[in-house]
């Protein structure tokens, strides 16, 4: 049986206005962007609306719309408006969610107007106070981009309608960065969620600040951060930690990288052509790409997702290296992302780069659990 589409992201524009050192895109392997058109052209944003109409009407289940880049914003007001209005003229806001990550540098009341309008949730890309944000975060000139996002968050935040509008913050570990000090910093600035990502890395080429396979710097970081989570008497949710939480009771996971469930993610492009998910792209050159070269102008979404290629896409998700499959945390870490168990020698037939430290997060979240009297599978 297919997979359905959980997760339609689109790359509205192919560059970005920041130039962030630890960028999958602009900094990795990859380098097939350079050959994208810079903005989704109307000619395309008509094709994607379309195929991604017939598909939700295909399937039972609804899907969500992340609206990506580069910087989604960087497509434009004008166009923007056009591909969020044909959206919402057949897809509903419950069962089909839009969704906006950005940098902030170009929020303003008329962007924010528009989503409010056709409901689309915004959350910022921010790594945490100003010393943490510059580590990696800068323009393309190598300056600060810190003022710019904060006044981005100002926007959402005076914005009659933020309560919808402003989803919350997405940060970078950086692990030189007490955790203390960046869950305090974004509590301060008013995200209403937060959530976290490793910097992406594999076996041929560790992650910035990781010293070792068996090393545990973003396992202690997060650890740390657990404790100012639960700690707090009125604490900010990290999606994070909860996810890990609702894995360890025996429910389900809700993106890729943790628990053992595949998901129907698919990319589309400037050019409207249909790729796996993007952050493959640190692993080698042309690792998002399918053999076929599928493109939203000539090609069904549902006949993506009922090919053998496609199949196989999703299966890379689930672990396929022993040490994985006979671990006693496989349900909740799941394996990590794909992009972490990359290297040249065994593709990814590897545990994740991360993988101590994901066990040591779990154990700690386990164990406190255990601790409040919660019976965990």
């Amino acid at each position: 049986m297919a997979l359905q589409l959980d997760t339609a992201l689109i790359k509205t524009a192919s560059r970005c206005n920041y130039d962030c050192s630890y960028c999958y895109v602009y900094q990795g392997k990859d380098t097939s962007w350079r050959a994208q058109p810079k903005r989704m052209g109307l000619d395309v944003i008509d094709s994607l609306v379309d195929r991604l109409i017939h598909q939700a009407n295909a399937q039972a289940a609804g899907f969500a719309i992340v609206l990506h880049g580069g910087e989604p914003l960087l497509l434009g007001l004008e166009n923007l408006t056009i591909l969020v209005k044909k959206l919402r003229e057949k897809l509903d806001s419950q069962r089909y969610p839009i969704s906006l990550q950005t940098n902030g540098a170009l929020l303003n009341k008329e962007f924010l107007d528009l989503f409010s309008k056709e409901k689309v949730s915004v959350s910022v890309s921010i790594d945490g106070d100003q010393g943490a944000n510059d580590i990696a975060r800068v323009d393309v000139n190598g300056k600060t981009t810190f003022s710019k996002t904060i006044k981005g968050i100002q926007a959402l935040r005076s914005h009659t309608d933020s309560e919808f509008l402003f989803a919350g913050t997405l940060s970078v570990i950086q692990p030189s960065i007490p955790a203390k000090i960046t869950y305090d910093f974004l509590k301060s600035i008013g995200s209403p969620n937060m959530d976290f990502l490793m910097q992406d890395g594999n076996h041929d080429r560790l992650p910035q600040g990781k010293s070792s396979f068996k090393s545990t710097e973003y396992g202690d970081w997060l650890c740390e951060l657990f404790e100012c989570y639960t700690s707090d008497s009125s604490p900010v949710p990290i999606r994070f930690f909860d996810d890990i939480v609702r894995l360890i009771l025996g429910d389900s996971g809700t993106k890729e990288g943790q628990g053992t469930d595949p998901y129907g993610i698919l990319i589309f492009e400037t050019d409207g052509e249909i790729r796996k998910n993007d952050t493959l792209r640190s692993s080698f050159d042309g690792a998002d790409f399918f053999t076929s070269r599928w493109n939203v102008r000539d090609t069904k979404i549902s006949e993506v997702l009922s090919s053998k290629e496609f199949s196989e896409y999703a299966r890379m998700q689930i672990p396929i290296c022993e040490s994985c499959n006979s671990c006693e945390y496989l349900s909740v870490c799941g394996g990590g992302m794909p992009l972490y168990r990359w290297s040249e020698s065994n593709g990814y037939d590897s545990p994740s780069v991360y993988c101590h430290d994901h066990m040591k997060i779990i154990r700690s979240v386990k164990e406190r659990l255990l601790l409040e009297g919660v019976e965990c599978t």
